[in-house]
């Protein structure tokens, strides 16, 4: 293509006007030219010298030696006059192929002198007008259509140096740029600055993107390996709104914020050398995150969070209000000390509720790419009828609380040393063996083991409309895995708890735990005398499920010929409730437990 070009430039300088023209027209026709890099064909050039002013019209497919499709390139010129010797004009350009369609204008200035062309005093301007342009490639992840804009360029020898001007007028048309999608234009960009010994040195660089913001640029960047020798950078206010869907949404697409709408402004300065960050500094002023799945969302945050690598600074961040998965958290203040890659903070305290979380020992550190921080967590009592309440539960009674000696994250991996314990149901849920892997992910692991003591069953079975069933329970989920907030495995069993206590069972409670269980009991109440009771005694019950690939393996307080048993009668009058399916799906076994806690006065039995 250089040479080429070269060929159009000698032409261009060979007709050049001195005052009158020895022939009216030139035809120029070729059916293949070859070189070294490049092919053309279908060569077509005319030059018009009756008009007032010279003229050229060249059409030519073009392509590179090792391409197989062709470029068709058609551009019809104004050549230099007498009058302007250093001015080409060309009104009508084409540069099409099966990637890229570029109508165009273009006006070169000064690419002449009284000498012709010389390199060494090149003191030149060009503007290119792009007129509903538009490209892509074959993989899909580079695309525009109805490109409209205008791209000059200034360029100047300057010793051993080249001085360069340049500016981009954006002005219509979409752009997909993997992964940034752009629908309106109105984005505009002027930048100066020198080319020497391969390095690209950018004076200045404005860059205006329409209801984002504005960005300043300098720095130095080697163009052999496009390794950044500095990186000087002002935002000094952008529209988090615009900004969030145009630049941050696509970069966070398998992140927690990947859907979530942002309003407020932030501020950013920063400073690179060498290939590496030397300082920042983020201002957040006002800013309302809301995720758009109502897991979370802060309001009126505001973030001073400066860092440098060469001196520790202060970090500060508050907020007004929020709520994490519908629970309410109230105003809160963070501050912290940063040092190159530490950070650390003696305690905070976020309120929760009619509680709060209170944490202490805080220390992270970035190491190898990786963060690895811990901390100790204490959870003031909260509500348990408030906490179910805002989460959609059953309403639940007593308080809930938690000391945990230390948390810590490494690797993905975050795990706790220590239990968490809840008071609920007049007896304790206690959570140990706790690990999350990706927590802020959208596909978060848990693995857990829950242990349940003394819960009280009248309390407990009034809460999610069960029947009623006096008693006190225990409980164990061991070897607990959720993915993604769904379970995949655990071993769980519950069982009355040991003791002497009262124990009666409502023949509503019959009918239901029969139904999760698979059959027998609830028809045989209906069909014998013990229809006229309202409660029987029982002298111990149990259900055990073994989740593994969506089946449970179900079990009870004993084990029979033909099934399990679930509730094991005692006294008078008592009654023995029998299981029969051995699996069930576990799609099945939570349709069940749903039509009984729907309140079915009758039990489904499969």
């Amino acid at each position: 293509m250089k040479a080429f070009v070269r060929i159009v430039l000698l032409l261009f300088v060979s007709l050049l006007p001195t005052t009158t023209y020895a022939v009216s027209e030139i035809t120029i026709r070729a059916t293949a030219i070859e070189h070294a890099q490049i092919e053309a064909k279908n060569v077509n050039l005319l030059v018009d010298l009756m008009k007032p002013a010279p003229a050229l019209k060249l059409s030519a497919e073009l392509k590179q030696k090792a391409e197989k499709d062709w470029t068709l390139l058609n551009v019809a010129c104004m050549l230099p006059q007498a009058t302007k010797p250093d001015a080409i004009d060309c009104d009508e350009g084409l540069v099409k192929n099966t990637a890229v369609n570029l109508p165009f204008s273009l006006k070169v200035d000064h690419l002449f002198n009284q000498d012709g062309f010389d390199l060494g005093k090149l003191n030149a301007k060009a503007s290119l007008q792009f007129k509903n342009a538009g490209f892509s490639d074959a993989a899909g992840l580079h695309a525009a259509e109805k490109l409209n804009g205008q791209i000059e360029f200034a360029v100047q020898r300057d010793g051993a140096a080249w001085a360069w001007q340049t500016s981009l007028d954006w002005q219509t048309g979409e752009l997909f740029w993997q992964p940034f999608y752009v629908e309106s234009a109105g984005h505009q960009l002027n930048a100066s600055g020198a080319l020497k010994e391969g390095v690209l040195d950018v004076h200045h660089a404005h860059f205006a993107m329409r209801q984002v913001g504005e960005l300043d640029v300098s720095g130095q960047l080697r163009l052999s390996d496009f390794h950044p020798i500095a990186l000087s950078a002002n935002l000094p206010n952008v529209n988090l709104s615009a900004a969030y869907h145009l630049l941050f949404k696509p970069l966070l697409d398998k992140t927690a914020l990947n859907n979530t709408a942002m309003t407020g402004n932030a501020s950013l300065l920063l400073k690179m050398q060498n290939g590496e960050l030397k300082s920042f500094d983020l201002s957040l002023k006002g800013v309302d995150i809301t995720d758009i799945d109502q897991k979370f969302a802060l309001y009126q945050l505001h973030a001073e969070i400066p860092w440098s690598y060469d001196n520790p600074e202060s970090i500060s961040v508050s907020y007004e209000s929020g709520s994490l998965l519908n629970l309410p958290l109230g105003k809160t203040n963070i501050r912290a000390e940063v040092n190159r890659f530490s950070l650390t903070s003696p305690s905070v305290t976020l309120p929760i509720l009619d509680g709060a979380l209170n944490l202490s020992d805080i220390s992270a550190a970035r190491i190898g790419g990786e963060w690895y921080w811990h901390l100790r967590a204490k959870l003031q009592p909260i509500s348990m009828a408030d906490f179910s309440r805002r989460l959609n539960l059953p309403t639940m009674s007593g308080k809930a609380s938690a000391d945990i000696p230390l948390v810590t994250y490494s690797n993905g991996l975050l795990s706790t040393d220590g239990s968490v314990m809840l008071n609920i149901f007049e007896g304790t849920a206690t959570v140990t063996q706790l690990t999350m892997r990706t927590p802020m992910g959208v596909a978060p692991k848990l693995n857990a083991d829950i242990a349940l003591r003394n819960l009280d069953l009248g309390d407990l079975t009034r809460t999610f409309s069960f029947g009623a069933i006096e008693g006190k329970l225990d409980g164990d989920i061991e070897d607990l895995e959720l993915q993604n907030w769904k379970p995949v495995r655990f071993d769980a069993s519950l069982h009355s708890s040991p003791g002497r206590y009262k124990k009666k069972i409502s023949q509503r409670a019959v009918e239901n735990i029969s139904a999760l269980g698979g059959g027998g009991a609830a028809a045989a109440v209906q069909r014998s005398f013990l229809r006229f009771f309202e409660q029987f005694n029982y002298g111990k019950m149990g259900l055990s499920c073994k989740l593994r690939h969506d089946i449970c393996e179900m079990d009870g307080v004993e084990s029979t010929s033909q099934g399990y048993v679930i509730v094991k009668g005692s006294g008078i009058p008592s009654i023995t409730v029998m299981g029969y399916n051995r699996t069930v799906g576990w799609g099945e076994l939570l349709a069940r437990i749903k039509r009984v806690t729907d309140g079915n006065s009758k039990a489904v039995v499969q």
